[in-house]
């Protein structure tokens, strides 16, 4: 009878299939050894020794900081939302074949392993901050850097909803849910180089200061010029002055209030005449000093007439741009793509599942995510053919790194082989061959 069980699955519909289950040697997410591939031209293991201190000591570390790690930062990347998969991930062909050499032929830490890292390890302050720099460190690498000399940052906020007591939660009346409200700033690669966990009752701008100033500093360090985006909430005269001092271009969108809407009084009217199809755009630029404000600025106002409406759509940007009103306008639209980054953040690598209690936890669940995302898009950008560069993270998940493969061990050595289906072995060639031609090594 234990043969029986143990042996092939016959089924009635095709007597000529036999169903075998080889869970130790069958694995589904065999395209993660490309990021992985591309994590040790980084440098990656360098940089966790640099920023991360392992609080074991003697003998008991039968899993070592790097492998947990990298089974926290790729679990995400391949789209599992929490520790808990960790059970059934241990035995995983590909998971062990990204960890070290001594685990490859044992397994990957269980799920109370990797909560201990997750929770208690990297949630010292210590390894807290380390994590920022890290992330910092990962985007910011030499072999990462883009040729221009314009770094354009977008900061943007979003809702991370909850469903317990998780400390610092509250209500927020925007997203009309119980959250927390993270901050999030990207350059126009994707990258996100800053995150930080706030309280979910705070203002969108909370913190700004923190978040996009040292980002900024960074930059201008290498001499690289900065322009800033956001959008209505972050139209704070003191952020103005911020950037004005560094010298930092921004365009950012401004409330309409009477004053506002006074000076483009005569572009609310629709012309007189058969309305077109096509909207009827109009600008207008023109200087304009609100109470609180120090100095007078530019302000460009957009008003779209469009058919069967009857009101028309007014946006106002305050800006320090000296381009046309149409090409400034159109330089703001662009921050459009912070917020699709944000949304792949959430979608592929469940960087908004903060299910743990501890605030400190979920910041760090939080930078995890993050950090994961932040790899994907450095493939994406760096390795990738031009021909899927455009594919979201999620694209890259179903794609790419779910692929099945079969691992087979032999006396020196393993061989995974692996379906080909999306990832066919010329494209795997080919990418892998984009990582290795990258001009530069890892530090």
């Amino acid at each position: 009878m234990g043969d029986a069980n143990a042996g092939p699955v016959r089924l009635s519909f095709n007597p000529q299939l036999r169903v075998e289950f080889h869970g130790a040697t069958v694995t589904s997410d065999a395209g993660l050894l490309l990021p992985r591939e591309l994590d040790e031209r980084l440098g990656l293991s360098t940089l966790i020794e640099r920023h991360l201190a392992d609080p074991r000591t003697g003998h008991n570390s039968q899993f070592p900081l790097p492998d947990l790690f990298r089974q926290s930062i790729y679990s995400r990347l391949a789209g599992y939302e929490d520790t808990n998969d960790a059970e059934r991930l241990a035995e995983d062909p590909t998971f062990r074949m990204l960890a070290s050499r001594e685990r490859r032929e044992i397994s990957v830490a269980l799920t109370s392993t990797l909560h201990w890292f997750e929770t208690e390890v990297l949630a010292e302050a210590r390894n807290y901050q380390g994590l920022v720099r890290l992330n910092t460190a990962l985007v910011q690498h030499e072999g990462v850097r883009s040729s221009t000399q314009r770094v354009t940052l977008d900061v943007d906020s979003s809702e991370s909803p909850v469903h317990g007591t998780q400390e610092q939660s509250a209500y927020n009346g925007h997203f009309e849910c119980v959250c927390y409200h993270p901050l999030f700033v990207f350059n126009q690669h994707g990258d996100c180089l800053a995150a930080t966990l706030r309280p979910g009752n705070v203002h969108s701008a909370d913190g700004w200061e923190d978040v996009l100033l040292p980002v900024i500093d960074r930059y201008q360090a290498r001499k690289q010029t900065v322009v800033v985006r956001a959008d209505a909430a972050f139209a704070l005269p003191a952020l103005y002055e911020a950037l004005e001092r560094r010298d930092v271009a921004y365009a950012i969108r401004l409330p309409a209030n009477q004053v506002l809407e006074r000076r483009i009084e005569d572009l609310l009217t629709r012309p007189r005449g058969r309305p077109s199809y096509a909207p009827l755009v109009r600008y207008r630029s023109f200087h304009y000093q609100a109470a609180s404000w120090d100095r007078p600025r530019r302000v460009i106002a957009k008003v779209e007439h469009h058919l069967g409406e009857l009101f028309p759509r007014v946006g106002f940007i305050v800006t320090t741009l000296t381009g046309t009103n149409r090409a400034v306008v159109h330089f703001y639209n662009q921050r459009g793509t912070a917020e699709q980054w944000i949304k792949e953040g959430k979608e592929a690598t469940h960087w908004t599942r903060l299910s743990c209690h501890r605030f400190r936890a979920n910041e760090v669940r939080l930078l995890l995510g993050v950090i994961a995302d932040n790899l994907g898009n450095l493939l994406r950008r760096l390795a990738l053919p031009l021909a899927i560069q455009s594919w979201s993270l999620t694209s890259l998940q179903q794609r790419l790194f779910k692929t099945g493969g079969r691992l087979i061990r032999h006396a020196r050595y393993f061989v995974l082989q692996l379906a080909e289906s999306r990832l066919t072995g010329s494209l795997f060639r080919q990418i892998l061959g984009r990582i290795e031609r990258l001009a530069w090594h890892p530090t």
